[in-house]
C-alpha cells in the first residue's frame, strides 16, 4: 500500500467490516473476469432501493412469495416447531417475516443482516408491534459462522431464508450457506426457503431491466459505496446497466458494462477496463422444484414440502436438518 493509500485507509478508520469490503473488491476486480460480491449492494441505501424493486410491476418474485406465505401460512406453520426461535438470514423488510409472526407461534425472532442500522430500525418497529416477541437483532454477514443470542441458544430452531437469496449464491456456495445454515442452527433445526423458478426468458429480462431503471440504480449503487466507504474514484455516468438471461447456467446474471476504457483507483490501487469490459455483480439461478430439493438433501437437509403459486412461478420449501 502507498502512502496515499495508507493515509486513505487511516481517515476512513477502517472497521472490520469495512476491511473485509475493500479485501473483497481488490480481490474481484483484480481478476481476469471482474466481479463484485452481490452482498456489498445492501448498504442502507441499497436496502432502500430494492425495497423499491419488490415494488415494481416487473418484479414478480416479493409479490408472489407474499401470496404463498398468505394463502398457505397455515399449512407453513402447522408442520413448524412450536416455542422456537425464528432466525431469519439476511433480514430486510419485515412484510414476510410478519406473516408467519403472525400465524406461528414463536418464542423469539432473531433477524441477522450485515446493514446494521436498517436491522435496528426494523427490530425496533416488531418489537413495537409484537410486544410479547423477543427480538434479538444480529449485525453479521450471514453467508459466514456468527453466534446466536445466549438467550435463544437452547430453544428449538427454525431457518428463515426467503426472497430467493438462495439464487444469488453459486450453486456450490449455496450448498455451503445451507450447510452453514444447519451447523449454526443446530441438530433438528428446520427451515423455510423461497426460491425462485425457471420460466419464460421474457419474464426473466422484464424483471431484472425495469421500465423505471430503479434495478439499475440498485446494481450502481455498489460503485457508490466504493467511492464514499474506499476512496474509489469510479464515474458512475461511465458504468451502465445490463442483466441478461444465461439459459445453459439457469441464471440470470447482473453486470456493470464499461462504457469506454478507463482506469479506476481504490485505495491506492489501479484497474483499467476495457471499453464492454464488464463487473459481474450478481447472479440469480432459478430452479426446479426437484433440482432445489436435491440441492438441500446434498446438504444435510431433508425436504418435508413445498408450495407453489398457481402459475407456478415461485416456490416455498419446509427442509428439517438431517437425512
Amino acid at each position: 500500500m502507498n502512502m496515499h493509500a495508507a493515509a486513505l485507509a487511516k481517515a476512513h478508520r477502517f472497521d472490520e467490516p469495512t476491511s473485509a469490503f475493500a479485501g473483497d473488491v481488490i480481490e474481484g476486480l483484480s481478476q481476469p473476469a471482474k466481479r463484485l460480491p452481490p452482498k456489498y449492494f445492501y448498504d442502507a441505501k441499497g436496502s432502500e432501493l430494492f425495497e423499491q424493486i419488490t415494488r415494481l410491476p416487473e418484479y414478480y418474485p416479493t409479490r408472489t412469495e407474499l401470496g404463498i406465505l398468505r394463502e398457505r401460512g397455515a399449512e407453513i406453520c402447522g408442520i413448524l416447531g412450536q416455542a422456537a426461535a425464528l432466525v431469519e438470514f439476511g433480514a430486510g423488510s419485515t412484510t414476510k417475516v410478519r406473516l408467519l409472526l403472525e400465524r406461528c407461534r414463536f418464542a423469539a425472532y432473531v433477524p441477522v443482516d450485515i446493514s446494521g442500522d436498517f436491522l435496528n430500525a426494523q427490530a425496533r418497529a416488531l418489537r413495537k408491534d409484537f410486544p410479547t416477541l423477543d427480538v434479538y437483532p444480529v449485525t453479521a454477514d450471514f453467508t459466514a459462522p456468527f453466534t446466536l443470542p445466549a438467550p435463544v441458544k437452547a430453544m428449538a430452531k427454525v431457518g428463515f431464508f426467503p426472497g430467493s437469496t438462495i439464487g444469488n449464491f453459486e450453486p456450490d456456495e449455496a450448498n455451503s450457506f445451507l450447510r452453514s445454515a444447519r451447523k449454526i442452527l443446530g441438530d433438528g433445526a428446520q427451515m423455510v426457503v423461497g426460491v425462485d423458478l425457471e420460466k419464460d426468458e421474457r419474464v426473466l429480462h422484464a424483471a431484472y431491466n425495469d421500465a423505471a431503471g430503479v434495478t439499475a440504480r440498485f446494481n450502481l449503487n455498489v460503485l457508490v459505496r466504493i467511492n464514499e466507504e474506499l476512496g474509489g474514484n469510479f464515474d458512475l455516468a461511465a458504468f451502465s446497466h445490463r442483466a441478461i438471461y444465461n439459459r445453459e447456467h439457469h441464471r440470470i446474471e447482473m453486470h456493470l458494462v464499461s462504457r469506454k476504457a478507463q482506469t479506476v483507483r481504490i485505495l491506492g490501487r489501479s484497474f483499467a477496463f476495457r471499453a464492454g469490459e464488464t463487473i459481474h455483480t450478481e447472479s440469480s439461478y432459478k430452479y426446479s422444484l426437484d433440482r432445489f430439493a436435491a440441492l438441500a438433501r446434498d446438504a444435510g437437509w431433508r425436504p418435508m414440502a413445498s408450495w407453489t403459486d398457481a402459475a407456478g412461478m415461485f416456490s416455498v420449501h419446509a427442509l428439517v436438518s438431517g437425512a
